[in-house]
């Protein structure tokens, strides 16, 4: 479990096909990340996708893909040298500044619009169909992994602000229309959309 708050930033330093018997189709992440040392074994959110360090080295660390990680997110098509939003999962000790991420993806969403509004910045997304009902005024998303507050919700996608410290401190600071973001919508609505179909019978 996660809290949305990015206390690391890494850098996607290659990837490689996975052919072996228990990861055929996937694919293996290698990623830098300055002042952040895991344990073989440790989880990892990496742009909101929860990921098991598979291998581990001083100030790296890889991470295997499965096929389905690979289809309902975007680290797949992502380019060596991109930047990431890293983040250990929390403790009972840890004080949940942001909002509970489980590091399951909901879906992608694509940058419709990027408006400057002072030191802060606007950001319009478009969401799957099926995501807008777990969506939210003034509830939670976390979007690459960050935990944001939405603003408005419409007929095909939704509205963050971003301050100007997560601007400093995400890779969200280098968005533009029509890229592609990793999507999880708040946990807590999720169960609650699930508990209401069981009683609708569909």
């Amino acid at each position: 479990m996660f809290g949305g708050l990015i206390r690391f930033q890494g850098t996607l330093a290659g990837s490689d096909p996975e052919s072996t018997a228990r990861l055929t189709g996937g694919r293996r992440l290698w990623i830098d990340c300055p002042g952040l040392d895991l344990l073989a074994g440790g989880s990892v959110a990496v742009n909101g996708v929860c990921l098991t360090a598979a291998d581990t080295a001083p100030g790296r660390f890889a991470a295997d893909l499965s096929p389905e990680t690979l289809a309902v997110t975007t680290l797949g098509s992502l380019p060596a040298g991109s930047r990431l939003n890293l983040e250990l999962p929390v403790t009972p000790q840890t004080l949940l500044d942001g909002h509970l991420v489980s590091g399951h993806v909901d879906g992608v969403g694509i940058v419709r619009s990027v408006e400057n509004l002072g030191s802060s910045r606007r950001l319009r997304f478009d969401a799957p169909a099926a995501l807008l009902g777990l969506i939210a005024p003034k509830g939670s998303i976390a979007i690459d992994g960050v935990s944001l507050t939405v603003n408005e919700v419409e007929a095909s996608g939704f509205c963050v602000m971003l301050i100007p410290y997560t601007l400093d401190h995400t890779t969200l600071s280098g968005l533009n229309a029509g890229e592609r973001v990793n999507l999880e919508a708040d946990p807590i609505a999720r169960y609650v959309a699930r508990c209401l179909l069981f009683k609708s019978g569909t």
